[in-house]
């Protein structure tokens, strides 16, 4: 799924039929180890790796608060939800948890890399007007709505109907509507939750309980909440199941989908390709000639802003700040497109003023603020860097299209032909010492390494025979490593043709 402005591409989601991601899927878990040192939890779901379970993500209720009648009629409120319990004030969690005890846990965090899944027992059902949550109290309404009397009002159309167990957060998507419709999906999203709790009576852990829609679904339900003018696909078959999604919940917005059915490719109609092309390299190019450099590494991601080709018209200071208000929109495009999560530090052209930082760091503020995905901008720390956490629940786009070079093995770099040539040398000669009665050395390089050694070191290889009393022969091996070698010696000298 591409999500696109204006010709440009905002947002590209990825989902494989055999790896259908598992964020927001709801399991009934069994508890495998309890970690006090570090006030966390393992727990079994039924995955590869069992998932981590932070204290803080844990959160101890009745046996009741997971249980709903499931009637449809929703009955007023008795009281004002209660706030939502302080993490610091819960209880160890190794008092809260024992090994082999059941629970009700959601996905947070997809499994990355080396690391399991991150759960929580803070559940919440998503619809298309409202997100459910079974195990609070709180009614909640999105920040993006700004407008307070439309906030009353559609606080009290949830507050009137709330339920008397179960919180409720009522999304963007909620604005205008009318009241009749935010308190059939609020119903709609109740009896979910009933099936969900009473099929987690009757089944053993480990077990999934619920997994929310498929990607094409769950992007169509969301897509609303922005100005959506077209949904085009592709596929007859998928145009067909989102054409009936549309009509069962939103029928008015049933004419923006399109049925896409020219000859031409439909990524190569709107440059989709290209662009996520550039998505994958490491200079982004800004329309002035500056350009800006993200590195990913396992701890954090950094981003180096250079002016390039641009000098500016005026003066350096002036130059600075262009160079860096237009990488601060650009770097919050990347970090959207490229679903780059977790801890960002940026490297920002240096700026004296205090007012142009200022400026800065506002253009990259509101510049995350309409992307859905929660971003927090901490300043310039004491050596000029701005430092951010963006929510990470999925991998980024590199790592879901990318495998790890075979050539470096993913480190990103490999030993030069210099350095490997000379590695080899000291490998034949120990070899030669080691192996008893060696009479024959072989060393099987790449053929730049074998180039190397003939014209620069041929003298240290006839010194190595002459010093040893062996032969030594220089194999060209076919592995695609520019840095990979194989030396062996044996004890009898081979003919060689």
């Amino acid at each position: 799924m591409v999500t696109m402005e204006n010709a440009r591409i905002l947002q590209v989601q990825i989902e494989r039929a055999r790896e259908r991601g598992i964020a927001g899927s709801i399991y009934k878990g069994r508890v495998t180890r309890v970690l006090p040192g570090m006030q966390a939890a393992f727990v079994d779901i039924g995955l590869p790796k069992a998932a981590f379970l932070a204290g803080a993500d844990f959160f101890p209720v009745d046996a009741s608060d997971y249980t709903d009648t499931g009637d449809d009629d929703i009955e007023p409120a008795a009281a004002a939800p209660p706030s939502a319990v302080e993490p610091s004030s819960l209880p160890p969690i190794e008092q809260r948890l024992q090994k082999g005890q059941d629970v009700i846990v959601q996905i947070g965090k997809e499994p990355i890399a080396s690391k399991g899944a991150r759960i929580t027992s803070n559940l919440s059902l998503p619809g298309r007007l409202l997100v459910y949550l079974p195990g609070s109290r709180q009614i909640g309404v999105s920040r993006r709505i700004d407008d307070e009397e439309e906030r009353a009002r559609l606080q009290h159309a949830v507050e009137s109907v709330a339920t008397l167990r179960g919180g409720v957060i009522i999304r963007t998507a909620c604005r205008g509507v009318p009241k009749k419709e935010i308190q059939a999906d609020l119903r709609v999203l109740r009896n979910l939750w009933h099936g969900i709790s009473r099929k987690a009576e009757t089944v053993d852990a480990p077990a999934l309980l619920h997994q929310d829609l498929d990607l094409i679904l769950r992007t169509v339900r969301d897509i609303w909440v922005m100005d959506v003018a077209k949904i085009v696909v592709d596929s007859r078959h998928q145009y067909e199941r989102i054409g009936e999604f549309v009509d069962a919940v939103m029928p008015r917005w049933r004419p923006r989908v399109d049925l896409y059915e020219l000859p031409e490719p439909i990524f190569e109609r709107y440059g989709i390709e290209a662009q996520i092309a550039k998505a994958l390299e490491r200079r982004v190019w800004l329309r002035s000639g500056g350009y800006v450099v993200i590195d990913a590494t396992e701890a954090l991601t950094s981003i180096d802003v250079n002016t390039g080709r641009f000098v500016g018209k005026s003066d350096q200071r002036a130059t600075a700040l262009d160079t860096n208000l237009e990488a601060a929109q650009v770097i919050a495009d990347q970090l959207r497109l490229r679903n780059i999560g977790g801890v960002i530090v940026i490297d920002f052209i240096d700026m004296e003023q205090p007012a142009d930082r200022e400026a800065v760091l506002a253009m990259l503020t509101e510049s995350l603020r309409n992307q859905r995905t929660r971003a927090e901008v901490h300043g310039f720390s004491e050596l000029g860097l701005v430092e951010m956490t963006r929510h990470r629940n999925r991998e980024s786009l590199a790592q879901r299209l990318c495998d790890p070079c075979p050539t470096c093995m993913g480190k990103g770099h490999v030993k030069g032909t210099a350095t490997t040539a000379y590695e080899v040398l000291r490998k034949i000669r120990h070899a030669g010492q080691t192996v008893p009665h060696a009479r024959q050395v072989v060393a099987s390089v790449p053929a730049a390494v074998a180039a190397f050694l003939a014209e620069y070191e041929p003298n240290a290889l006839r010194e190595i025979e002459a010093e040893l009393s062996i032969e030594v022969v220089v194999d060209v091996s076919d592995n695609a490593r520019p840095d990979s070698v194989t030396v062996t010696a044996s004890p009898a000298a081979k003919a060689s043709g």
